[in-house]
């Protein structure tokens, strides 16, 4: 009987094993296909806090997998603490979304901070991603040179 229960205990320690890796590899695969690809810090003209000068800045995210990725509950946020939270929202499979600083209405490739005055310092900065459960999923910092950086 002893030698059953042994054998039992391995078969489902085994099984856990099975079971578990790819759901880790799931989650690992998921926040690894989603990455900062460019920060538009300074927006063309004057500073002028119009809705136009303030939608030229943003933020591009781009998901790097052939599937649709949630991002919903997720936090982008800058050196001075600044937070764009994602409400209910799925970055299609090889797409990029646009975070940009004012209002606009949401679309599947721009969504909008509703900021109204500037997020990103000209002077350079850093943008913050992380998941839903907190998770620091990429950084992008900046030093100012030029009107936008590449991550």
């Amino acid at each position: 009987m002893k030698r059953h229960l042994i054998a039992l205990s391995a078969s489902l320690f085994v099984a856990g094993i099975l079971v578990a890796a790819p759901a880790t590899a799931q989650l690992v695969e998921a926040a690894s296909c989603i990455s900062i690809s460019r920060v538009y810090f300074d927006s063309p003209g004057s500073d002028t806090g119009s809705r136009t000068s303030l939608n030229a800045e943003w933020v591009q995210l781009k998901n790097r997998c052939s599937t649709g990725k949630s991002l919903t509950g997720w936090k982008l946020k800058d050196a001075a603490n600044h937070v764009y939270r994602f409400g209910t929202y799925t970055l299609r499979g090889n797409s990029t979304v646009k975070i940009h600083t004012g209002k606009g209405s949401n679309t599947a490739s721009n969504r909008y901070w509703g900021s109204g005055w500037y997020i990103w310092n000209n002077t350079g900065d850093k943008a913050v991603l992380r998941n839903s459960a907190g998770t620091l999923i990429d950084t992008c910092s900046f030093s100012g040179a030029g009107d936008s950086a590449y991550c």
